[in-house]
């Protein structure tokens, strides 16, 4: 009975962090959305292979609501990060339901995690994919189906963007060093992950690649870093390249070379999907600028890494921009009426959500501070060095992998680095008392003796 009643309190207290950590949703009246959501909505719904996107969230996305309602993705990506976060207090000794309630309220008032639990995109599933690699590592007390399910999670997590195949291998990188012997539990997602990208690239596009058109967002940063510029003056116009025409008026910002209707890549005539056709060239290309200007790449590299690490703020995820022409177009061919009508009435889309969330942003930012500062002090502690050893690793990754391949954006950093909270407050919730169990009796009470008696 007392078991019985442990695990009801457990369950409750998940189910109530899930709610905290939803709220930027329930104060939007809907799911918080980007451009983006559009094509990992439209790719499962079709279904359709985007050039640049894997073919793995939007599936997940599709499995949540059924074309019915966007609010059960919300759902279902609140209470996972719910649940993570018990796993991960019970295998740091702090595993109570009022531990993980008061984990949860500061994560929900202190963090961007809430934020991002409630955006329909991959960027909740970068610190996932963190936490989940560390529990395969140092599990703890959890149990064999606990195990099981984190590696599914981390493999759902790794392959859900590609940028999280780095962040696995620095994680990875540090288990090797602490901990040999999990090496082999831990690499299992990210090799199952490499394995779903292959696989379905190999049936979406015809090709067995990890990222078949990923060399034009790779010459997108060199173009954004000047290191293309010196390349071509050397090499154009004999070398006949498409991006010969473009040597003298190369746009010096990268999403403007990606995404202009008229830039380089849209204008290449190879094929419908201008980056496509773009592709072959690009890497040709990229490969000359490795060769050539390998003191700039790696520069460039550096400092957007040092960029990214920075750049914490919410950002691009609040505002309405192409909002009405990409997921609006998606709700309207793919959901009931009412889920159009909820989304018009949001405050994202009347633009008056990023203002209910920039007071948050001081607390945001002291309480990085703070935990960045808890997190350098944990490292001088055995108990704890481990997991604040993974969280460094997971935050360099991500900023080098976010700021090299796509540029330093808010949003990157911002989704993660809220895990640098978590050493510093599980080790102060281990000293939070837990409740004493009620001693359970077999002996009669005094009612049932009197009944005996007569």
């Amino acid at each position: 009975m007392g078991q019985e009643r442990d695990r009801l309190r457990a369950v409750l207290a998940v189910l109530a962090v899930a709610m905290m950590l939803a709220w930027p949703a329930m104060l939007n009246g809907y799911a918080i959305v980007f451009s983006d959501t559009y094509a990992f909505i439209d790719q499962a719904s079709r279904p359709l292979m985007v050039w640049d996107k894997p073919w793995t969230y939007g599936p997940f996305l599709l499995a949540l609501h059924g074309r019915t309602t966007l609010w059960l993705p919300v759902a279902g990506q609140a209470l996972i990060l719910s649940h993570l976060l018990s796993l991960l207090a019970a295998s740091r000794g702090a595993a109570t339901p009022l531990r993980h309630l008061l984990l949860g309220a500061l994560l929900a008032i202190g963090s961007a995690a809430p934020w991002f639990a409630g955006l329909l995109m991959p960027d909740i599933f970068a610190p996932i994919a963190a936490i989940a690699l560390y529990l395969l590592a140092f599990p703890g007390a959890l149990g064999p189906w606990q195990r099981r399910w984190l590696a599914v999670l981390a493999t759902m997590a790794i392959a859900f963007h590609l940028a999280h195949l780095v962040l696995a291998a620095g994680c990875l990188v540090v288990i090797l060093l602490l901990t040999p012997r999990a090496l082999p539990r831990t690499a299992l997602p990210l090799g199952l992950a490499l394995a779903i990208l292959a696989i379905t690239n190999l049936a979406g596009h015809g090709r067995l690649a990890i990222s078949p058109y990923g060399s034009v967002h790779a010459l997108a940063r060199m173009v954004g870093d000047g290191n293309v510029t010196p390349v071509l003056a050397r090499a154009c116009p004999a070398v006949g390249w498409h991006l010969c025409a473009w040597k003298d008026r190369l746009p010096n910002d990268s999403d403007t070379f990606l995404w202009s209707p008229d830039g380089p890549v849209a204008s290449h005539p190879g094929h419908a999907i201008g980056a496509i056709g773009f592709a072959p060239e690009a890497a040709v290309i990229v490969g000359h600028v490795l060769r050539e200007e390998p003191l700039g790449v790696l520069r460039a590299a550096l400092a957007n890494t040092g960029r990214q690490l920075l750049r914490t703020g919410l950002g691009d995820t609040l505002g309405s921009d192409w909002l009405d022409v990409t997921v609006q177009t998606a709700l309207r061919a793919y959901f009931p009426p009412e889920e159009q009508a909820r989304f018009l009435a949001a405050l994202q889309i009347n633009r008056t959500l990023p203002a209910l969330a920039t007071p948050f942003a001081p607390l945001h930012t002291t309480l990085l501070l703070l935990g960045t500062a808890s997190g350098a002090a944990l490292l001088l502690r055995r108990a704890d060095r481990n997991f604040a050893l993974l969280v460094l690793a997971a935050l360099l990754a991500n900023a080098f992998a976010t700021g090299t391949l796509s540029g330093p954006h808010d949003r990157y950093q911002a989704r993660i680095a809220w895990l640098v909270l978590l050493p510093g407050a599980l080790a102060v919730l281990r000293s939070v008392p837990a409740p004493r169990p009620r001693p359970e009796t077999s002996e009669p009470t005094a009612r049932s003796r009197s009944a005996e008696s007569r």
